[in-house]
């Protein structure tokens, strides 16, 4: 993405948050909101289609989260309703990493395992600030990202060329737009390479917007996000968050193997999986020879892409795209 234009917030803006602020917020905080807000353009094919809406003043300090429950506490996009308006959103790339989430103290993964990250690279976020993102490796390289979390000693070499995408700064009260005005001032002060804020823009209309998915896709994105800029946070699946992708995708429960036949003979046929709606379907596209052969075990969650569903509620077209992303 293009580095971001500098929007600053207004001088009559600065002096309401300050006097607001001042009586409650630790010294420390005060600088973050005198900090220039800083509105990330849409992708260069697109031309901007208006600023994001100026968010309001914060309260950045945050209680580390518990030792459980990570899952329960973060929000999860729901499909994108096609031809409906993006106006009152704001729109980001959808990043094929791994969702980690900084509780202040320790990095989890979205299935509630503490990250073995360097001492180094936990020592650049923010102590006793809670953060929501991705691990990332760059465009279509979530395997990459996978096989590094997944190693029990940190992989130094590795953990050198990932950064740490912020979507979302969770302590933050308020709006959605409000707490990016807040999350940039944390990157900036913070002055840690690897910790970055994920680009966020507005989009006038839903041509406009699929036309910026066509883009980014041919750039090998995996798709957009859109979050309502007034919305505050909210755990679980809501009418605030959305994901837009070329295909639709879903979770599903590994409940059995089939057997291969010709050249697959030896080797697994399809997965029979379950998904969140009780429905039970094969998963035989889109697996590897390698996966057929050590396919994902009974209980593991897997991602499948669909197109639309048939009148009985089954996937169509489903094929397999990946294990559930967390490490």
């Amino acid at each position: 993405m293009p580095a971001p234009a500098d929007r600053p917030v207004t001088a009559r803006c600065r002096r309401a948050a300050r006097t607001m602020v001042a009586a409650w917020l630790p010294l420390g905080w005060l600088s973050l909101l005198g900090v220039a807000v800083r509105a990330e353009p849409p992708p260069p094919e697109v031309p901007p289609s208006g600023p994001v809406a100026e968010a309001g003043t914060a309260d950045v300090s945050v209680v580390a989260a518990s030792t459980g429950g990570i899952a329960a506490r973060l929000p999860l996009a729901q499909d994108w309703p096609l031809g409906m308006s993006p106006a009152g959103f704001l729109v980001s790339e959808k990043l094929d990493g791994v969702r980690a989430y900084w509780d202040g103290r320790r990095l989890w993964s979205r299935g509630g395992r503490v990250l073995a990250a360097p001492s180094w690279f936990l020592a650049g976020l923010p102590a006793g600030v809670a953060l929501d993102g991705e691990l990332w490796l760059g465009r279509g390289r979530f395997e990459a990202v996978a096989a590094l979390l997944h190693r029990r000693e940190p992989d130094e070499a590795g953990w050198r060329a990932l950064t740490y995408r912020v979507f979302d700064l969770p302590g933050v009260p308020g709006g959605f737009a409000r707490r990016q005005q807040a999350l940039r001032a944390l990157i900036d002060r913070q002055g840690f390479a690897p910790l970055v804020a994920v680009a966020q823009w507005e989009v006038a209309d839903a041509g406009a917007l699929q036309r910026q998915l066509e883009a980014l896709c041919a750039q090998g994105a995996e798709g957009l996000m859109l979050q309502r800029a007034d919305a505050p946070r909210v755990a679980g699946r809501s009418a605030a968050f959305y994901k837009l992708k070329p295909l639709h995708d879903a979770e599903a429960v590994v409940i059995g193997h089939t057997p291969g036949r010709g050249r697959h003979a030896g080797r697994i046929g399809a997965l029979r999986v379950r998904n969140a709606q009780g429905v039970e379907f094969l998963l035989g596209t889109g697996l590897s020879d390698a996966e057929r052969a050590d396919p994902p075990a009974v209980g593991r969650v897997v991602t499948y892409t669909y197109r639309g569903l048939t009148r009985h509620g089954r996937p169509r077209f489903a094929a397999f795209l990946r294990l559930r992303d967390e490490p």
